[in-house]
């Protein structure tokens, strides 16, 4: 515990925020505790949290929200979106026709309804650049806090080849090209997405739904190429690597190569699952995604028959794999599926054999220790950004209700109220 003349001498800071009389849930496992509150500085990071009774009496100087007994959690953490992919049911051939810059401006709606549903930070694996980055860290638009990936790693003709026969192309629009065939090209890749702002390093391990000429069960890279893409990634100060990987070969591939992250893992097998747990690999099992039918109205028939029968092999394979105690982070794939509904993703983990507090810390702190932010967000503990939501109701017992964006009450990012519904009470 914070030694309390500390907490007094930092909590006269003007500026500073204090939510306060809300039963806290601190993200770190233990059970919520009721009358908490949190201290936020005026530099944007937590200063205290804790029992109402310990505050330091001096801290009456700062701003006040009285959540009113309502829940106070972390700020939520989304490891896999496409913030730049705003319309999940658009026809891909009608996306084409699209400006590009019509389709960039979109973020800012995809990004501040994942803001308002409680999600401060998120990793986007594909398709946001380093300007929208830029552009929500400095305020221009409102949004998460972004970890980028710019574009995905793929093999030729694998998911991050959305050429068809014809010579059109459906993919991310990009200036820089993610193909590479080859432990050389994949490297130079690597270095190119790190040259471009990458955070995170993206691969296509399998084949996917939504590419023309593959099969999610198809391999994409293999294990040399994905273990080349690692040690690149590595040789950068340590950036992590994250693998689409949905049929059984690929996933395997991908945790052999070193990702840090395997996304989707729709076929996963309990051997795979077993050298999960030895190397610590993550789990982002993407369910409202794998639970989501597409619009057959919208979608071309080949990705509609994949899809459906992908999300039975799915639900037939992934909670064996949840409830084996590999290391599980929260995972969307909004974009796919509609922006503003990420914490879904709580109730399906619930649902797949999931404890509803260990959902939550899928969310939360589990979320930060795969990004690497384990020193910044994922709990409301002294010196992290001071990212906090307040729901007004229990999510243990109650976590389906996050899903609606007006459960999530109030949302502060960095010390700063993008959002607040208890003004209104």
């Amino acid at each position: 515990m914070t030694d309390e003349r500390s907490i007094r001498r930092l909590s006269v800071t003007a500026g500073a925020l204090l939510l306060e009389h809300g039963t806290l849930i601190e993200g770190l496992g233990s059970p919520a505790s009721v009358d908490g509150g949190v201290l936020v500085g005026a530099d944007g990071r937590i200063q205290w949290a804790g029992a109402m009774t310990e505050l330091p009496l001096n801290a009456s100087s700062v701003d006040r929200i009285d959540v009113q007994g309502n829940w106070i959690l972390p700020g939520f953490i989304d490891t896999h979106v496409h913030l730049s992919n705003a319309d999940a049911q658009r026809d891909p051939f009608q996306r084409a026709t699209l400006p590009t810059s019509f389709l960039n401006l979109s973020l800012v709606t995809s990004a501040r309804a994942t803001l308002h549903a409680g999600v401060t930070t998120v990793r986007d694996l594909g398709g946001a650049d380093l300007g929208m980055k830029m552009a929500i860290d400095q305020g221009i638009i409102d949004g998460p806090r972004m970890l980028i990936a710019v574009t995905p790693i793929s093999a030729t003709g694998g998911h991050g080849d959305s050429r068809y026969p014809s010579g059109l192309d459906l993919g991310f629009r990009s200036t820089y090209p993610g193909l590479a065939d080859g432990e050389v090209e994949c490297r130079k890749r690597t270095r190119e997405m790190l040259r471009a702002g990458a955070d995170v390093i993206k691969i296509h391990a399998t084949g996917g739904v939504w590419s023309p000429r593959d099969q999610p069960d198809d391999e994409g890279l293999t294990i040399a190429e994905i273990a080349a893409v690692v040690d690149e990634a590595n040789r950068h100060r340590g950036k992590r690597v994250a693998a689409h990987a949905q049929g059984r070969g690929g996933i395997s591939n991908a945790v052999l190569g070193g990702v840090a992250s395997v996304e989707h893992g729709y076929q996963i097998d309990s051997v795979t699952v077993e050298e999960m747990l030895k190397r610590g690999t993550y789990l982002v099992p993407t369910l409202t995604t794998a639970t989501t039918a597409p619009d057959r109205a919208v979608v071309p028939l080949v990705s509609y028959e994949k899809k459906m029968k992908w999300m039975e092999i799915a639900q037939e394979c992934l909670p064996t794999a949840l409830t084996s105690g590999v290391k599980i982070a929260m995972g969307t794939d909004s974009g796919v599926v509609a922006h503003g509904r990420n914490l879904t993703e709580l109730r399906r983990l619930v649902e797949f054999g999931v404890d509803p507090m260990e959902a939550l810390l899928a969310g939360t702190r589990y979320a930060a220790d795969l990004l690497d932010l384990s020193d910044d967000v994922g709990s409301l503990s002294v010196g992290k950004f001071g990212d906090v939501v307040v729901t007004d109701c229990d999510p243990v017992v109650d976590i389906a209700k996050l899903e609606q964006s007006e459960h999530v009450v109030l949302v502060v990012k960095g010390g700063t109220v993008y959002k607040n519904l208890l003004s209104d009470a």
